[in-house]
């Protein structure tokens, strides 16, 4: 009774649950009888009418051809270091055959559940007791293994074994509970560090590109502006290049010496007017109100630097005939009697 209390619900084995033989019987969906003719297996009847012979034929077994529940107590099981477990679990088994349930074992399912509990044992005693959380699956997959290899001859085979729960003793379970917080402390504090690395990195290397962009943009307004000053050179010189080509055109005109002497004094007279503007220390020339004699002295410097041109054309060109101008000195001094 005892033991009987302790598994599931089972097909009943006794002669006093079976069913009695009045020749017309009717087996009902998914089971199975195992008649006995004068003590002597004799056949196993199918679902439906049967008919057998009363006195001779008796019904010694009902086998049930369903999927059998059968819970499988708590026990105690040491791990490989070392720890006391205490698991229990479900076993999901079907008959198969009903001729080697009958007669194969006298109580198939105590047997499973017998062999089932002894199986787990050996199974967590080659794991420790971190992998015996990790690998449920594999063990459970282990104890319907080795379950339907003993329970062949049987006539029966194990479906599914499901671990229910694993207790653990109480300083086991603290000792866990504290690796547990150092491991996430520990997670925590490398992903932390990681955090400050990353931005430690990050703004390093915001500053090499900031640093390298400030660098190619005063490189660019380097470029920049010395092309710009070059550019201003050269439009300064060409200026400068037409200036001195129209002023000599205008030189070699008619009167253009007249002209050359009205600008260099205008120039003077301008110069003059400018003095002790900007400083009270002024140095000037013994003949500062002689402007005719300073307008002389510049055109004849610039008498003196253009002269070899004038004879390098003299002797390219033919000389020319008619009425000629009169010369420089000549209208220098005409221009002092008038200013006189």
């Amino acid at each position: 009774l005892k033991r009987a209390a302790q598994l599931a619900p089972a097909p009943c084995r006794w002669n006093s649950g079976l069913p009695m033989n009045i020749g017309v019987l009717f087996v009902p969906q998914q089971e199975a009888w195992v008649v006995e003719r004068m003590g002597k297996f004799h056949r196993i009847l199918e679902p439906g009418l049967n008919f057998l012979i009363p006195l001779l034929d008796r019904i010694r077994y009902v086998q049930s051809l369903k999927e059998i529940v059968i819970n499988v107590p708590e026990q105690s099981a040491v791990t490989l270091d070392n720890v006391t477990l205490q698991i229990d679990g479900v076993l999901y088994l079907r008959v198969m055959d009903p001729y080697k349930a009958s007669y194969g074992v006298e109580d198939p399912e105590y047997a499973v559940t017998q062999l089932a509990q002894t199986t787990m044992r050996s199974e967590l005693g080659k794991l420790s007791l971190d992998r015996v959380f990790r690998e449920r699956e594999s063990l459970n997959a282990s104890i319907v293994d080795a379950i339907n290899q003993a329970s062949d001859c049987w006539g029966i085979r194990c479906l599914r074994y499901e671990i229910k729960d694993i207790h653990v003793p109480p300083r086991v379970k603290e000792s866990m509970q504290m690796q547990v917080e150092a491991e996430r402390r520990k997670r925590a504090t490398v992903l932390e560090s990681e955090g400050t690395r990353e931005s430690a990195i990050n703004v390093a290397e915001g500053q090499k590109q900031a640093q390298i962009l400030a660098s190619e943009a005063e490189k660019a307004e380097q470029i920049n502006k010395a092309a710009g000053e070059a550019n201003a050179m050269l439009v300064k010189a060409r200026a400068k290049a037409e200036a001195i080509q129209l002023l000599a055109a205008a030189l070699a005109q008619q009167h253009g010496n007249a002209a050359a002497s009205l600008s260099v004094a205008e120039q003077y007279v301008n110069a003059f007017s400018k003095i002790a503007k900007d400083s009270n220390t002024v140095l000037l020339p013994a003949n500062t109100g002689d402007v005719t004699n300073m307008v002389a002295q510049a055109l004849g410097i610039y008498t003196t630097l253009t002269k070899p041109q004038a004879v390098k054309t003299q002797d390219e060109m033919p000389p020319a005939h008619g009425d000629s101008h009169p010369p420089a000195a000549e209208v220098l001094k005409a221009e002092q009697g008038s200013s006189s």
